[in-house]
């Protein structure tokens, strides 16, 4: 069957709740059918138009009933729910049904069977924009996924290929010879990129023409290995830049979010937070005038003498809510510590001025007390109304952070607050990655190349002990359908993924080009002067918020891809990941706290890198922090972070920092006491 007489099926599956609900809403699934007609060469028929909800169980039965059928389509093209939002579930829906992935064309895109399923976007500009830019070349790649001869296909070799696609090869890219067709990339169906130019063979002068013009940055482009590419293509050496630890503080905080807000009532659950309003004292605390003894309260004047002698006890006034009889001149009432002032009280004369006069005839009670001093001043030994907390007081200020030591909590509940406004804490996905890497509990003995995962666990319990929520994502294989499918799916529920191997130069190290060419992401670094930690990476990836508003701080998601390494794995986390957290959480200042510290022996600086020696910091009997470095600083070596609650930041230098020295450290731990 030639390709100018064969006749190719498509199914068109628009996947909108809307649309299911009202058919007459849906605009894309009629504009990808005119793209067909209008640009198909009248190679293709469109068999079946259908929609269903945004449900998983309706798409994959949609496409498997055009798939797995002996009267099966040639393509299937999905278009809608391949966002971010929290019904997007097209590429979830997709993925775990392909039989071979395309990764880089589309959000998913593969073939099952002897079918050739595209999930486009949903919107009628995405989706007529995205079939047209791959609209020519899907002919040749619908039949060899049907079976067709490979060698009969591809007779008269590549040009003639070209020609019938209605392309041509001009540097490395495939172009257009006429229409409104986005270039290629040879290997791939890459991202779409404009280009209105013509390419004839002859000569125009530009009156008659336009000249051919490039509508998109190259420093804008993936610069990660394509996957696809095989082993032998990917590159020798990183194609990032190195950069220095304060860049790569600086760009991460420069694209994190501002913190968004909630409100949280004032319980237990509010350490941690920050404050993101002045909170305001509604009442005066103490709300009335109180004892700050145990006593007796009394009249005094402002005038005269203190009072002595013997005095009659009246009433008795407890630390409990109930009415007071008024007090007179020559009377007393018993009171407690905290327990409200009878009116007309000025003074409270503590117990131990006192001796017991006389009991009642029941004896239960007091009936006279002798007062020894005459030394008692009006407003003595009471807490007048408001004296801790005036009503319109503020009593905390925004940004501050709500700790565990109870101060900023007791405020909050003294004055009766029921919630407050304060900082969103991020959640954090943590995942490991790589076909070598298995649980650390599973039992038995390890196979040749397996390796238990160390990181996650670590990463995830130091993450805890900051005060963050964080979510186990597990392991993912190293295939890019498999990462593609698992990020997506995290990015649902997690504002921040850690992940860790999977950057560094190997043929599998496939999440830079996860991020680049499957999620749309932008890498803002991937390798920093550092040691350990070089191959750490950055990067950001457009989210669409349930709230649909893309200006918004949860319009954007991070992802942190550590060395797989654990000692460099911990050492990048507290200093890279944890400011990150602290400013979607509000916290300042961002990151570890820096100090100086003394060297209590000579340490090796490194003459072309960074170091951040894992060391255990002490105090002395002066006030004085020496430090001491955990042994061994192998990249690969956990056990350099055993006991260790300090990173020694060592210059770039040769030589040595001597015993006596004076280090920036930064401070991961609570400091030690001597020994």
């Amino acid at each position: 069957m030639s390709r100018a007489s064969s006749t190719l099926r498509a199914a068109i599956l628009i996947i909108s709740d809307t649309a299911h609900a009202d058919s007459s809403t849906d605009r894309a699934g009629h504009i990808l059918a005119e793209t067909f007609n209008e640009g198909g060469d009248d190679q293709w028929v469109v068999a079946e138009r259908k929609i269903v909800p945004d449900d998983i169980p309706q798409i994959q039965q949609s496409i498997r009933h055009w798939s797995d059928d002996e009267h099966f389509v040639n393509l299937v093209i999905t278009t809608g729910g391949t966002g971010f939002a929290v019904k997007d579930e097209t590429p979830e829906a997709v993925a775990p049904l392909l039989h071979r992935h395309a990764p880089g064309l589309v959000p998913v895109a593969g073939v099952r069977y002897k079918t050739l399923i595209i999930t486009l976007p949903g919107t009628p500009k995405g989706a007529r924009e995205n079939l047209q830019a791959i609209l020519k070349l899907l002919p040749h790649a619908c039949m060899q996924a049907a079976g067709e001869n490979s060698r009969r296909l591809h007779a008269g070799g590549v040009k003639k290929l070209e020609e019938e696609a209605g392309v041509a090869d001009i540097d490395g890219r495939l172009v257009p010879i006429s229409g409104h067709l986005m270039p290629m990339g040879r290997s791939d169906f890459t991202t779409p990129r404009h280009n209105h130019g013509h390419n004839h063979s002859h000569d125009h002068g530009q009156a008659s023409h336009q000249i051919p013009k490039a509508h998109t940055d190259p420093k804008d482009h993936p610069i990660s290995n394509d996957p696809e590419a095989g082993p032998s293509r990917r590159y020798r050496e990183s194609p990032y830049p190195m950069i220095s630890v304060e860049e790569a503080t600086n760009i991460i905080l420069e694209h994190t979010p501002s913190p968004w807000t909630i409100i949280v009532p004032v319980d237990g659950g509010l350490v941690g937070y920050v404050l993101a309003e002045d909170i305001i004292a509604q009442e005066a605390v103490p709300a009335y005038r109180a004892s700050i003894v145990d006593g007796y309260a009394a009249v005094i004047s402002k005038d005269g003498p203190s009072i002595k002698g013997v005095f009659q006890v009246v009433s008795v006034s407890h630390a409990t809510p109930g009415d007071i009889l008024p007090l007179k001149a020559g009377q007393v009432a018993r009171i407690t510590t905290g327990a409200p002032l009878p009116a007309g009280a000025t003074s409270v004369v503590m117990v131990e001025d006192t001796i017991l006069k006389g009991m009642t005839d029941e004896g239960n009670e007091e009936k006279d007390v002798e007062i020894l001093t005459d030394q008692i001043k009006p407003g003595e030994n009471i807490r007048e109304i408001g004296s801790d907390i005036q009503a319109g007081e503020v009593i905390l200020n925004k940004g501050e952070q709500v700790t565990a030591v109870g101060g900023e909590l007791g405020l909050l509940a003294s004055v009766g607050r029921l919630e407050v406004l304060v900082c969103q804490k991020p959640i954090i996905g943590v995942l490991s990655t790589g076909d070598e890497i298995i649980e650390h509990n599973r039992p038995g003995d390890l196979r040749l190349g397996e390796v238990r995962d160390c990181n996650r666990p670590t990463i995830m319990a130091a993450i805890q002990g900051w005060g963050f929520e964080v979510v186990d994502l597990g392991i993912a294989k190293d295939t890019p359908g498999a990462l593609e499918s698992t990020i997506r799916t995290a990015f649902r529920k997690v504002t921040v993924i850690i992940t860790t191997g999977g950057v560094s130069m190997g043929e599998l190290d496939l999440l830079k080009p996860t991020i680049e060419r499957s999620l749309g992401g932008t890498i803002h670094f991937g390798r920093v002067a550092m040691k350990p930690g070089k191959p750490t990476t950055f990067a950001t990836i457009p989210f669409k918020p349930t709230s649909g508003d893309r200006n918004s701080p949860d319009s954007t998601r991070l992802i942190f891809s550590l060395p797989g390494n654990p000692a460099s794995a911990v050492v990048t986390l507290h200093l890279f990941v944890l400011p990150c957290l602290h400013k979607l959480a509000g916290i300042k200042p961002e990151g570890l706290p820096h100090l100086g510290v003394v060297l209590d022996e000579d340490v090796k600086c490194d003459g072309k890198r960074a170091e951040f020696m894992r060391a255990v910091v002490r105090g002395d009997d002066g006030g004085s922090l020496h430090a001491i470095s955990t042994g061994g600083q192998r990249s690969s070596r956990i056990g350099s972070l055993r006991t260790a609650n300090a990173l020694l930041c060592l210059p770039v230098r040769d030589g040595k920092l001597l015993k006596g020295e004076k280090v920036d450290t930064l401070l991961m731990g609570k400091v030690l006491g001597r020994v």
